[in-house]
């Protein structure tokens, strides 16, 4: 389990990580989402044993990542801007990773090439972005960590790529029990592949939870009501319009609960639907302050 508690991370007057506590449980998808400059990055950079926190704790398995190479050897990270040496080929990274990782596996690294049949001999620099995105992946799934860590891993891949290392990510957990963390602006395919979310704002974690738990705890609905009722008591709104007896609501509950009290007004009509993730993530945010703003120019 990766466990971040209560950390603090400020660049000069500026508070990167406010008192962030994040938990990554073993062999699950953890889907990392906020906004730009949320901390999520930075975050990442600290589960890496890049950065150290200025207090709190960040550790893998209850053993501490920084400055720790044991630990270490047993991440694979992906950053959002890959670096390789000027002149480095993949079989020059490869070398390079398998004198640092113990369990780098060779015969893995030659099979990936049905995958990924980059040239593995010319300079990685040469490669376009997509094609650096895939020498990344090519590379960390050859050192079968046990712990992945992805900020914007998909970013640069066509749509056929991206189904593809996913679903290679997706084998790794179902048969070698790998833990995976993704930090991504795509919910959509977020929303498929994780088991955990954790959305954060300004540094701090606003919430962490498995994911169809937090689908099944606020729900969309779109109800009539007569002209002489209005909306009861007891509900948790998180957002409402009207559009004259026509109300949409986005409602802290469940679907159960939220109808059972809806029902007492007696609605026309009802209709309750469970949120996607993005919508989970702009209402969590801010409800309708968060929505998309028309703007006259």
């Amino acid at each position: 389990m990766l466990e971040m508690k209560n950390v603090t991370k400020t660049f000069g007057n500026f508070k990167a990580l406010d008192d962030l506590t994040l938990t990554v449980p073993s062999g699950r998808v953890y889907g990392l989402v906020g906004p730009n400059g949320a901390g999520k990055s930075t975050a990442i950079r600290h589960l890496t044993g890049v950065y150290r926190p200025d207090s709190g704790s960040v550790t893998m398995d209850e053993q501490p990542i920084y400055e720790n190479p044991a630990v270490k050897a047993a991440i694979g990270y992906i950053p959002d801007e890959i670096f390789y040496y000027p002149s480095a080929t993949l079989e020059d990274m490869r070398r390079f990773y398998r004198g640092i990782y113990p369990t780098f596996d060779d015969g893995l690294f030659d099979r990936l090439y049905d995958v990924f049949q980059l040239p593995r001999r010319t300079p990685i620099r040469r490669f376009s972005k997509g094609m650096q995105k895939q020498a990344a992946f090519w590379l960390a799934l050859s050192l079968c960590p046990k712990y992945m860590l992805l900020d914007e891993p998909l970013d640069g891949l066509d749509p056929v790529m991206r189904r593809q290392v996913m679903k290679l990510l997706l084998a790794d957990v179902a048969e070698r029990g790998t833990t995976v963390l993704v930090s991504s602006h795509n919910l959509r395919e977020l929303e498929d592949v994780c088991d955990h979310v954790g959305i954060m704002n300004g540094g701090r974690m606003l919430l962490q939870r498995p994911l169809s738990e937090l689908q099944d705890s606020t729900v969309k609905v779109q109800l009539a009501l007569p002209e002489d009722r209005e909306l009861p008591e007891g509900l948790e709104i998180l957002h409402k319009s009207v559009t004259g007896r026509l109300y949409q609501l986005i409602v802290r509950g469940t679907a159960e609960e939220v109808t059972n009290v809806l029902a007492a007004v007696q609605p026309f009509f009802i209709d309750v639907l469970p949120l996607t993730l993005e919508e989970i993530f702009i209402y969590e945010l801010g409800g309708a302050d968060s929505e998309i703003k028309d703007t006259i120019l």
